[in-house]
């Protein structure tokens, strides 16, 4: 590895590493926040309870397989192939001319999606039961329950995982380079195959990656302390009212 050389590409090259960079993390980004979305709410239709009989569990029960259908592809496949087949085979089978990033962004939804919805579902049945009976003997229904009891709950615990999807989406925009998204990877290979330095300039891109996880992972764990609030706390009042008169 020449250290000269290094200094030479980033000192060229440094607008293409900026701005593939930052589609990177935007693609990383709006994807995270579409595939929580989608994972939330396949989530909580997942945990729904089921009627013993009528109309509403014969629907319920469609959904749920749809919703497992779903779920087990995107887990069970390479986010790779599915980049292709949206991709390509969506031009090639119903003539859809897709402009490549907002295919990106669909790509990086679904799956994101997919892992959110259940990492959401595990949320949901992590909560105690006697939230859920307590809220009922109140009076209030299944989405009222699910919206001011269980899902303020829920969101807390699946940040770290949802932090963790975000990190994880940062680095595997990286295979969207095989629709020609000008992602961080895509990047550094037009500009490895123009100096034929293969080494140096992927020795940047990594560093670049591990400058953009590392600050994302900071940024996370900040938002997380906050939202910890502090292990003590002050009573603050007038001393003679706390003693009571």
């Amino acid at each position: 590895m020449s250290l000269e050389w290094i200094i030479k590409i980033i000192s060229e090259n440094w607008p293409m590493f900026l701005r593939g960079a930052a589609l990177t993390l935007l693609i990383a980004l709006i994807g995270t926040i579409f595939g929580a979305i989608i994972g939330l709410v396949a989530g909580i239709i997942r945990t729904i309870p089921v009627p013993e009989r009528g109309v509403k569990k014969l629907l319920l029960k469609v959904v749920n397989i749809i919703l497992s259908i779903y779920i087990e592809f995107f887990r069970g496949t390479p986010m790779i192939v599915q980049a292709m087949v949206i991709y390509y085979g969506s031009a090639l089978a119903f003539g859809i001319d897709m402009n490549v990033f907002a295919a990106a962004i669909i790509v990086v939804s679904i799956n994101t999606g997919a892992y959110m919805a259940e990492i959401v579902r595990g949320g949901v049945v992590s909560i105690d039961k006697g939230q859920f009976e307590a809220a009922h003997a109140i009076g209030m229904n299944h989405l009222q329950t699910m919206w001011n009891v269980v899902l303020p709950q829920v969101i807390r615990n699946i940040l770290p995982a949802t932090g963790n999807q975000f990190v994880i989406n940062i680095k595997d925009t990286s295979v969207l380079n095989v629709i020609s998204v000008t992602e961080l990877y895509f990047v550094t290979k037009s500009i490895s195959g123009n100096n034929f330095r293969y080494f140096e300039s992927f020795f940047v891109a990594c560093m670049i990656y591990f400058v953009m996880t590392f600050i994302v992972t900071r940024i996370l764990l900040y938002i997380e302390k906050k939202l910890d609030g502090s292990d003590n706390y002050t009573i603050i009042g007038n001393s003679s009212q706390l003693r009571g008169k």
